[in-house]
């Protein structure tokens, strides 16, 4: 991403809706599969380190470790929480084999021109049984100028997902949408109503907007705790576990 967006992430992630609901996402992913006990968790594309301050503070038996290839976000995230933070390459982790319980990749493997290798090297820092949890950016046809801000390379459709857990050794355990109720909201902001001065969406918005959005969520957040999934979304949640010994 551009260092400009690096800023505005740190300025915002620990309030603006969206990144709100992607660290709830995570952790009630991870809570389910890990529980109350001593577990070793790899933020892999950490960014500024909002996911870690999240799951520290909910989960402190966690012994959490993040990673990101950009000097700025190491920077602002050693800022922002206690975790080591490696600066390096997800693609290339600099961390032995099975060492990890689980990996996170939030919006991370779309900048990549071989997201298949990041998988392959979770997969070898993984223990046998462990988790993984992604989330993407959803449907090629939504590419917009948050796309360009954010230097995405790719955006996926739920059975390359599936397609590239399964190539790396996952079993998949989840792979559905999310930002289903929002959506029409956010196609609509990108492609009817764009304009060339925008950079991302990665900001604050009016109060009333925020917790609109919120409300949303929640609502969302229900329906997959009951087991529901949806089918449409600007974002696509998968876990998988990790396959052989």
């Amino acid at each position: 991403m551009e260092p400009a967006e690096y800023r505005k992430m740190a300025e915002v992630e620990d309030r603006m809706w969206y990144f709100r609901s992607l660290h709830a996402h995570v952790h009630r992913l991870l809570q389910a599969r890990l529980g109350a006990r001593p577990a070793a968790v790899l933020d892999a594309g950490c960014g500024t380190g909002g996911l870690i301050r999240h799951l520290g503070e909910r989960d402190p038996q966690w012994t959490l470790t993040g990673i990101d290839q950009a000097g700025l976000a190491c920077e602002l995230a050693r800022s922002r929480c206690r975790a080591p933070i490696v600066e390096g390459s997800v693609t290339a982790l600099p961390f032995g084999a099975a060492v990890f319980d689980a990996i996170v990749a939030a919006d991370v493997l779309y900048e990549l021109d071989a997201p298949d290798a990041a998988l392959v090297e979770f997969r070898r820092c993984l223990r046998p049984g462990g988790w993984v949890v992604i989330n993407l950016p959803a449907y090629r046809w939504l590419w917009s100028y948050h796309d360009v801000a954010v230097h995405s390379q790719h955006r996926f459709v739920r059975r390359e997902v599936a397609l590239l857990l399964r190539g790396a050794g996952f079993t998949v355990e989840l792979n559905t949408h999310w930002n289903a109720l929002p959506f029409p909201l956010i196609a609509a902001r990108r492609k009817l109503f764009a304009s060339p001065r925008d950079t991302s969406d990665v900001k604050l918005y009016p109060v009333p907007v925020e917790w609109g959005f919120r409300g949303l969520m929640a609502v969302e957040h229900a329906w997959l705790r009951a087991g529901g999934r949806w089918a449409w979304g600007s974002s696509i949640l998968a876990c998988g576990r990790r396959q052989g010994s």
